[in-house]
């Protein structure tokens, strides 16, 4: 019979390689440091994507659109809302409006305002 051995301890750590545009280097550093020391941090939108600041109901809208997995053709025949106009709005060349947010978020499950 094998005697038990006890064994020692080994990190499981691995190496990731990441490439990253060169302004979003630092953030990932400190989330990476972040993780390692189990620290608890959040961070905005804006922080990890400052692309998107001003374009929040047009990146919500494609979001509650995706979680909802419809296309725009089927979100067009859900609201009745032409889909031009909702591929337009995602991408800021249509502005949404309160009438069309109440809609949108009725199929989508979610509040108008967070579209607006």
């Amino acid at each position: 019979m094998q005697a038990h051995t006890k064994k020692h301890p080994t990190e499981d750590m691995i190496t990731l390689r990441l490439t990253v545009h060169r302004h979003n280097a630092p953030l990932v550093r400190r989330y990476a440091a972040a993780v390692e020391s189990e620290e608890e941090r959040t961070y905005t939108v804006s922080e990890v994507f400052p692309e998107y600041i001003g374009k929040e109901s047009q990146v919500a809208l494609r979001a509650y659109r995706t979680r909802e997995d419809l296309t725009q053709k089927q979100l067009s025949e859900l609201t009745g809302i032409p889909q031009h106009h909702i591929s337009e709005m995602e991408n800021n060349k249509r502005s949404i409006g309160k009438e069309r947010a109440k809609k949108l978020a009725e199929a989508l499950h979610c509040d108008y305002r967070q579209l607006l």
